[in-house]
């Protein structure tokens, strides 16, 4: 009879190999793996073609890990002071992206009957551009020392800022619903992370040098320790793992932050494809075809409320008419937070549809958004050049 344990490791690899192929298909055609990742996933879960024996409880609990640190990174990628100074420059923008872009999911949801909670999960869903994606676009274009550059980022940094304050607020009201008490309790949460972003304004690099350490190994042993713990406490008393994990994040930013982002970004990467996978995974193909219409519908309002972000927000900047289309076609990849947003939904038992629906969303722009703008890019430099 086979070892069970050879057989595990075997199934393991071959997964860790697929996705480096997938990861290299990606690299070599100027997209995103996180669309190749995801149908991996499709094909390797219940209902597809080849569906995972003796790994699925290892890719389960890789995937919360890479959950944790998506936004254990997010956070510590930008401090608070950054994350607030962002929102009083540009707040006329934040405004325009958070009506536009989030109102679409939400209407969804209540039309499809899903309640008040879960059609909030899914106004996230279509809310959040893809912070990896853009970045991407805008580095692989040079589209980064335009004007154009700094407007995506400030609109990025908004929306982190909105997810800081969005997700614990979410997390309260899946504890309770929709109640006097669920609202209360989502108030509270409203206020105690606007506490903590002031309060880390003041002590995030007091925090950040008594983690700091001069060895690469203590210091990334120590942050990741730290990010996991709070996300397990967060856990314990009924918060999102991944919510305890943002604000952590952001309360850590200052020099320990700075040494341990390029140490823990390959870790990130490994573990996010596992937790892209794994939502794959929880979707049985034969469900997308019903998602379909509602995916395409919210995809094609998506793409466009996005992209009349980006060429509103440029034309209040005065840019020329080049950079107002860099500007609105950078921002209509959805990706990694939406899918983020859809799994935290789904951990707490609420409607499944929810992450079919985003996985076929997320295909759908994580796929369009990096094309159209390499086509952008090719008609704006010849504009250019005349």
């Amino acid at each position: 009879m086979p070892d069970v344990d050879a057989l595990r490791l075997i199934e393991l690899g071959a997964v860790v190999v697929g996705l480096a192929l997938l990861a290299r298909v990606a690299t070599g055609s100027g997209i995103s793996p996180i669309p190749l990742y995801l149908l991996a996933g499709l094909a390797f879960g219940e209902g597809g073609v080849a569906p995972l024996v003796t790994t699925e409880g290892f890719i389960s609990l890789g995937s919360e890990i890479g959950l944790i640190l998506l936004l254990f990174m997010l956070g510590l990628e930008h401090s608070a002071r950054e994350l607030l100074l962002t929102i009083r420059r540009s707040g006329r923008v934040a405004l325009l992206d958070t009506a536009l872009n989030f109102l679409p999911g939400l209407v969804a949801g209540l039309w499809l009957g899903w309640g008040v909670v879960p059609a909030l999960f899914l106004g996230g869903v279509t809310m959040v551009t893809s912070s990896g994606m853009s970045a991407k676009i805008l580095q692989d274009l040079g589209w980064a020392l335009g004007s154009a550059g700094p407007l995506i980022v400030s609109i990025l940094l908004i929306e982190d800022l909105t997810m800081a304050v969005y997700l614990p607020v979410l997390g309260a009201l899946v504890a309770e619903g929709a109640t006097i008490v669920g609202l209360a309790i989502a108030a509270a949460a409203l206020l105690a992370t606007g506490v903590l972003l002031v309060l880390a304004m003041r002590v995030d690099v007091g925090i950040s040098r008594a983690l700091f350490s001069r060895s690469d190994e203590a210091l990334v042993l120590t942050i990741l320790g730290v990010a996991i713990l709070i996300a397990g406490l967060a856990e314990l008393v009924e918060i999102s793992a991944a919510v305890g994990a943002l604000l952590v994040g952001i309360a850590l930013s200052g020099p320990a932050a700075h040494g341990a982002r390029q140490l823990l970004k390959p870790l990130r990467d490994v573990f996010a494809a596992l937790f892209f996978v794994f939502i794959g995974l929880q979707v049985d193909p034969s469900t997308l075809p019903a998602a379909l219409p509602v995916a395409f519908a919210l995809a094609a309002v998506g793409a466009a409320t996005k992209f009349a972000t980006g060429w509103v927000g440029a034309g209040w900047r005065n840019m020329r008419r080049s950079e107002q289309l860099r500007a609105a076609v950078s921002l209509i990849p959805r990706g990694e937070f939406s899918l983020a947003i859809a799994g935290i939904g789904v951990a707490a038992g609420l409607v499944p549809r929810l992450a079919t629906i985003t996985v076929a969303y997320v295909l759908v722009l994580g796929t369009v958004g990096p094309l159209a703008a390499r086509v952008v890019d090719a008609r704006t430099r010849e504009a250019d050049a005349i």
